[in-house]
């Protein structure tokens, strides 16, 4: 597979080519399988959200950021908040393979002393922009940091990485207000529509449909697009790039646990890893096959 790793990403039309999308989606599937060894490894962690967030994460780092993983505080990188921290597995794997830390760093995760907590925290790990783990903080950051990008003139965009279940937390929709009223356009909000929370689904618990007029009443510009679709994210990503007036809210619709069967839809599985043994081999199993089928639809 070719190289993806690269040094500073300068902002680019982002039209992907078929080789492109080839490469970005035989990447997510190498991280999806690091992601399930960590896991294990850890004997702790989220499993559902991360494996529904891979394509996201490696499109973002691999295609759509301007950023520099040598230079991890490069003054005019694109900014990646995680609000809902508890997905950070994806972020760290995707780091590792993006070139900001050794690989073999994933396997500590959680462990004591591990600049790989189960929240990130920023001054623990190069790259990582915000401590987060308070659910529905990460929206009031990235206003406050598109805000700042504005008032300084400056070229470099946010994106705010967030679930549908923190969705339900009031501070959420303070910032939405605040993004609409200041019309940050260079702030995108990804929201991980996955439909399950820890307690169950989230239509069950707190309803939140209908999202996308909830956003538009809010003055937000908003996208709805499959999540587990690498190419459908882009172009998701290049309609708000497009959008000048006006910040965006991206829905993804994506499958928690995305590739392991046992786990897709599942909220039993949101917060907890495979078991070393027979759950470890089938799920790595299950994404080498959903490796193999991305490279047999792609000849």
């Amino acid at each position: 597979m070719p190289n993806l790793t690269q040094g500073p990403k300068v902002r680019q039309p982002l039209h992907l080519h078929d080789k492109k999308l080839k490469q970005l989606e035989e990447k997510a599937s190498h991280i999806r399988e690091d992601l399930i060894t960590m896991l294990v490894e850890a004997g702790s962690g989220h499993s559902a959200g991360p494996l529904g967030m891979a394509d996201i994460f490696t499109a973002l780092y691999f295609h759509v950021m301007v950023h520099d993983p040598k230079r991890p505080d490069w003054g005019d990188r694109d900014r990646l908040i995680l609000s809902n921290g508890h997905i950070c597995p994806i972020r760290y794997v995707t780091m590792a393979h993006a070139g900001y830390f050794p690989k073999k760093w994933l396997m500590t995760l959680r462990k004591f002393g591990s600049p790989l907590q189960g929240h990130p925290e920023r001054e623990r790990l190069p790259g990582v922009e915000t401590t987060s783990g308070p659910l529905g903080s990460g929206s009031s950051q990235a206003v406050g940091l598109a805000y700042t990008a504005l008032l300084d003139h400056k070229p470099w965009r946010v994106y705010c990485v967030m679930s549908d279940g923190e969705l339900e937390a009031g501070q959420t929709w303070e910032a939405m207000l605040f993004a609409g009223s200041n019309k940050l356009y260079n702030c995108t909000f990804i929201i991980d529509r996955n439909n399950i929370q820890i307690d169950g689904t989230t239509e069950e618990i707190m309803p939140l449909e209908p999202l996308t007029a909830k956003f538009e009443s809010f003055n937000l510009n908003v996208v709805r697009c499959a999540g587990n679709s690498i190419r459908d994210f882009v172009t998701a990503i290049e309609r708000a790039h497009g959008v000048c007036e006006k910040p965006t809210v991206i829905i993804a619709d994506t499958i928690p646990g995305y590739g392991v069967t046992y786990m897709e839809h599942d909220f039993l599985w949101h917060g907890k890893p495979p078991s070393p043994g027979e759950e470890a081999k089938l799920a790595i199993n299950q994404l080498r096959t959903l490796a193999g089928r991305i490279v047999s639809e792609h000849e």
